[in-house]
């Protein structure tokens, strides 16, 4: 599975973005999409996942603020992202789980909020 994110950039606080990520390959063993997230000098986090079904699950940090959404037919996953802060400026990885267990990550794409 191959993994294309677009979407990052400089938002001013309180601004809006929309990511996207498109998968190829093997895209019939996709199970779960999701977004990940690493701040400077920071582990990487989860901000959002949704499962096939459309079952979605949020970091607390971000519940409210942003929607994560997902395309079937078309193997993407975008995530909207409202009410940004500063604290939400970092790389933004996608990333898919595979019926099998197996994960793939996305090249990453940087988000920054300005105050």
């Amino acid at each position: 599975v191959q993994l294309q994110a677009s979407g990052g950039g400089l938002v001013q606080a309180g601004g809006s973005l929309r990511l996207s990520c498109a998968a190829s390959g093997n895209i019939f063993s996709i199970n779960v999409m999701g977004w990940y997230r690493q701040a400077p000098g920071k582990q990487r986090e989860l901000v959002a996942v949704i499962t096939r079904g459309g079952s979605t699950n949020y970091a607390d940090s971000v519940k409210g603020r942003f929607t994560i959404s997902r395309d079937n037919a078309k193997n993407t996953v975008s995530l909207q992202m409202n009410s940004l802060k500063p604290e939400d400026t970092a790389v933004y990885y996608c990333n898919v789980v595979t019926l099998s267990g197996r994960g793939y990550w996305g090249q990453g794409t940087l988000v920054t909020v300005s105050s």
